[in-house]
C-alpha cells in the first residue's frame, strides 16, 4: 500500500506531471497507426455499426495495454530467444512482431487493390465484412501496437502509476477524436491512400524489427543492439498529410474559380 501511496505522490509532484504528460503524447503519437487502421477497417461496416466498432476496438485496446502493463515481468521473458534458428535467437516477441507485420503488410495490401481497383470490389466487400470478423482484426493489431506501447512506457518511466494513467488519458482521448479522424480519412480519398502507405510502411517496419531483434540476440553487448527509429516513419507521414493537404486546398480555390467564371 505504501509504495502505490509513493506512487501517487510522486505522479502529483511537478516532475510526475511532466513525466505523464509527456508519456501521454508519446502514446498518442503511437496510437496513431492503430486509429487509422481500426478507421480504415470500420469503414468496411455500414454506416451505423462504424462508431460501435471504432469505440469497441479502442476499448479493447485499451484492456490489452493495461493487462501487458501488469504483465511486465512476462514481456521482459518474452525478449529471450524462443528457439533458434541457425545463431539467430526468435523471441515470444520478434515473433508476434512478424506476425503482425506481415498481416498487417497483407490487410493494407489488400485494401490498396480495392481501393485502386475501386468500383463494385468496394461495395461488395462491406457487405462480406461483419462487425465481429472487423473487431477480430481491430483486436489482433491492437495487440502488436500494444507492445510497442508498453515497451516504451516502461523505457520512458519506471513507475507503474504513471504508466497506467498516461495508457488511459491517452486512449480516452482517442476515443474522443476518432471519430472525427475516421471521417478525415475516410472522406479524403488522397488522405485515405496516405494513410494506407503509412500502415504499409509500418507492417515493413515491424518485420523489420523482428528481424533486428533476431539479429541482436547474437550480440552479447546491448550497448551495439540495432535499433529501428520510426520517427522517420511518423515524420514522413506528416509531410505526405502536409502535401495532400495543400493539395486539397489547391483543388477546392479551383473548384471556386470555375464555379465563379461559369456565373459570370
Amino acid at each position: 500500500m505504501g509504495s502505490y501511496q509513493q506512487s501517487f505522490d510522486t505522479l502529483l509532484s511537478v516532475t510526475g506531471i511532466i513525466n505523464l504528460l509527456t508519456l501521454t503524447l508519446l502514446e498518442i503519437v503511437l496510437g496513431i497507426d492503430n486509429i487509422i487502421f481500426i478507421s480504415i477497417t470500420a469503414d468496411k461496416l455500414p454506416r451505423n455499426l462504424q462508431p460501435k466498432a471504432r469505440t469497441i476496438g479502442l476499448v479493447l485496446a485499451l484492456v490489452v495495454r493495461c493487462i501487458l502493463l501488469f504483465s511486465i515481468s512476462w514481456i521482459a521473458n518474452m525478449k529471450d530467444p524462443f528457439f533458434h534458428i541457425s545463431i539467430y535467437g526468435v523471441s515470444g516477441r520478434g515473433l508476434i512482431l512478424f506476425i503482425g507485420g506481415v498481416f498487417l503488410i497483407y490487410k493494407t495490401w489488400k485494401e490498396i487493390q480495392e481501393k485502386i481497383h475501386g468500383g463494385e470490389n468496394e461495395f461488395s466487400s462491406k457487405g462480406k465484412n461483419t462487425l465481429n470478423s472487423v473487431i477480430f482484426q481491430i483486436v489482433i493489431i491492437d495487440i502488436i501496437f500494444s507492445f510497442d506501447s508498453i515497451l516504451t512506457a516502461i523505457g520512458l518511466s519506471g513507475d507503474f502509476v504513471t504508466m497506467v494513467s498516461a495508457v488511459i488519458i491517452s486512449m480516452i482521448l482517442m476515443m474522443l477524436f476518432s471519430g472525427v479522424v475516421a471521417d478525415f480519412i475516410n472522406k479524403n480519398q488522397g488522405i485515405k491512400m496516405v494513410a494506407l502507405a503509412f500502415l504499409l510502411v509500418i507492417g515493413a517496419l515491424l518485420v523489420g524489427e523482428s528481424v533486428v531483434d533476431s539479429i541482436n540476440s547474437t550480440i552479447a553487448n546491448e550497448e551495439e543492439h540495432i535499433e529501428i527509429n520510426k520517427n522517420y516513419a511518423y515524420i514522413a507521414l506528416a509531410f505526405a498529410v502536409m502535401i495532400e493537404l495543400f493539395n486539397m486546398k489547391e483543388k477546392k480555390v479551383q473548384r471556386q474559380k470555375d464555379f465563379e467564371q461559369k456565373g459570370e
